[in-house]
């Protein structure tokens, strides 16, 4: 047998070569991943926590009921910022709650420069974990450079707030605008045809005006200016100023501050929203006066909220024993099928209702919602899940968050008691219909449709040809149908009669003070309130709550940790360009957004747009 050739044999030594490296890499990457795995699912031996300490309330980005989903090679890329960190409000309020009751923390520090959403709802629910905090005996103090105004509200609730001299408190006050794009779109040559039942129903407005209309904008300001005094009432009794001295700070700051030369700090000072002034240094010196401790590097000593939650609650390795109240989240836009966190999806959280129904131990449901609706189909599947509910004997309650109107309304009107947040924005009873044609727009370019069909409808829903006459009747007939079944739903699940719930619909908003005084909800009050609430209707005295959530595959849970890991780590960073930018391009993401949103397989919705722009 002859020899391969010296060629032959050249060649297949590089080949093998190769092959040894290709494994080598392999291998590398492949114990690269265990490793970083471990690193971010498992992490070692936790650092322990300082035997005296602060709690650091060092809040940034979003606070939100429920996370969205991340993609864990998106959150190791991008550049961490405010805008999209995200921090859930159960982990800062029972945070609190440990803290109360450790010997170990002393203190309470809330450093809110990277605040950057939080709302007067979800913050009166964190006051009411600080409360509990203030009886224990320890102090609270609030330090910032310039406080914007939902950082301040919650930075009212210290003993003392502390500002940098240099820094100041920007309060300007509750509002609702949105851009509106009727003259917009009718030189673009596009038309965007709108069916709507319930006269106040304002979603469909930016497609029909150039501006708010009249009755809209009473309607609208009865419900911020209800909010706007909720602020400063709460401003002025923690902060122990005279009735109407936020609204004179907001209503005369430039003149005060050329009272005070320019100085913002000193005009906060002695509007009496701050009680210090301290630089960076100074602050640090002070907090290690009142912790009565520091750490190696001379800074007081303190724990972060985040790793101090983690540390305290019980680790869970699985559903709860025992009866136990379920806690279900729905946030965000409601639309068909099957949505990641962060959404409502129609088939998912009709599942999630179903299976919690259905599983051993569950004695009650709390519904936490916190949308301004969407689809009404989706709302419907879900709604139907919730009777189901009902029907197997479990008490159902629904606890309202900052905005629950419309499609939000929609799915919590069955429900055997709702409970709102005192700011919470409810109500919106009305169906909408919108359905865009190019038609002009094309023909604008030279291109012209034109063709044959076997019925009168067929073809009728190409954005690219006018409306069909039949097709129009359809929608508003559909509509109609839609806005008189809605209105139903609300009188059968409140037990009002459809006259009674006539003058409550037609799309108006209320606000939770006005609800309550209508009877779509039945008490004010936060999520524990109404978790309490679902256990007394199941006759429980000992149970556990238990948070429900989608079921995740051990590869979803591992991409989680893993996300949520990398997130934690976040160093926030935003240059003024890219805050400009962030700003200029917000009314056409949003518009996206909106529009992205409209999935309904029936072109029928139950959205407040106007809701969702006020928190």
């Amino acid at each position: 047998m002859s020899k391969p050739s010296l060629l032959r044999r050249f060649f297949s030594g590089i080949w093998r070569g190769l092959t040894r490296i290709r494994l080598a890499i392999s291998n590398i990457l492949f114990l690269a991943m265990i490793a970083f795995i471990y690193f971010v699912y498992i992490g070692g031996a936790p650092e322990p926590l300082p035997e005296k300490a602060a709690l650091l309330l060092n809040i940034g980005g979003t606070v939100v009921d429920q996370k969205s989903e991340i993609n864990p090679l998106q959150a190791l890329l991008e550049a961490p910022s405010p805008e999209n960190h995200e921090v859930l409000l159960r982990d800062i309020i029972e945070a609190i709650d440990y803290a109360a009751e450790d010997p170990a923390i002393n203190s309470l520090v809330m450093e809110l420069d990277s605040l950057g959403r939080l709302g007067i709802s979800k913050t009166q629910e964190i006051v009411d974990a600080l409360q509990n905090f203030r009886e224990s005996g320890k102090p609270m103090v609030a330090i910032g450079d310039y406080y914007t105004q939902d950082q301040y509200l919650l930075a009212s609730h210290a003993d003392t707030v502390i500002a940098h001299p240099l820094g100041g408190v920007a309060l300007e006050g509750y509002s609702s605008y949105q851009n509106y794009f009727r003259e917009a779109l009718k030189k673009i040559s596009v038309n965007v045809h709108v069916f709507r039942a319930g006269d106040q129903k304002s979603a469909v407005e930016p497609f029909m005006r150039d501006d708010m209309s009249p009755a809209q904008k009473e309607l609208t300001s009865r419900w911020l200016n209800n909010l706007w005094g909720q602020y400063t009432t709460i401003v002025e009794t923690q902060r122990t100023l005279k009735p109407g001295a936020v609204d004179n700070y907001v209503n005369n700051f430039a003149q005060m501050l050329q009272n005070h030369g320019g100085d913002a700090a000193q005009t906060a000072l002695q509007s009496g929203l701050v009680d210090r002034l301290l630089t960076r240094s100074e602050g640090n010196d002070y907090l290690v006066e009142v912790v009565g401790a520091s750490d190696d590097d001379g800074l007081y000593e303190a724990v972060v909220f985040e790793r101090y939650v983690a540390r305290k609650r019980p680790l869970s390795l699985g559903t709860p024993d025992g009866d136990r109240v379920a806690v279900i989240t729905a946030v965000g836009t409601i639309m068909p099928g099957k949505q990641p966190p962060g959404s409502i999806g129609g088939d998912s959280l009709a599942q999630l209702i179903r299976g919690t129904v259905d599983a051993d131990g569950v004695k009650a449901i709390v519904l936490r919602v916190n949308s301004g609706g969407g689809s009404m189909f989706a709302s419907e599947v879900i709604r139907e899940q919730m009777l189901y509910a009902k029907s197997m004997g479990l008490p159902v309650v629904v606890s309202m968050g900052a905005v629950a109107a419309s499609g939000g309304y929609y799915i919590a009107a069955d429900a055997d008691e709702i409970w709102a947040t005192p700011s919470t924005i409810t109500g919106s009873i009305g169906v909408f219909a919108a359905f865009p044609t190019f038609e002009e727009l094309l023909q604008r370019v030279g291109i012209s449709t034109d063709g044959v069909g076997t019925t009168a409808l067929a073809g009728s829903m190409r954005a690219d040809r006018p409306l069909n006459p039949q097709l129009v009747d359809a929608l508003t007939s559909g509509v109609k149908f839609a806005y008189k079944s809605f209105v139903q739903i609300v009188a059968q699940g409140r037990d009002m009669t459809v006259a009674e719930v006539d003058p409550l619909a037609e799309g108006r908003v209320w606000s939770a003070a006005d609800a309550l005084k209508a009877g779509l909800v039945d008490n004010l009050g936060s999520l524990d309130d109404a978790i309490a609430a679902a256990a007394t209707r199941a006759g429980l005295e000992k149970y556990k709550v238990h948070y429900v959530e989608r079921p995740l595959s051990p590869r979803d849970m591992v991409l989680k940790k893993l996300a949520n890991s990398v997130g934690s780590l976040h160093v926030f960073t935003r240059s003024a360009a890219n805050s400009a930018l962030s700003g200029l391009l917000g009314p056409m993401r949003e518009a996206a957004q909106e529009l992205g949103a409209m999935q309904d397989p029936g072109y029928l919705y139950v959205r407040c747009v106007a809701c969702s722009l006020a928190h």
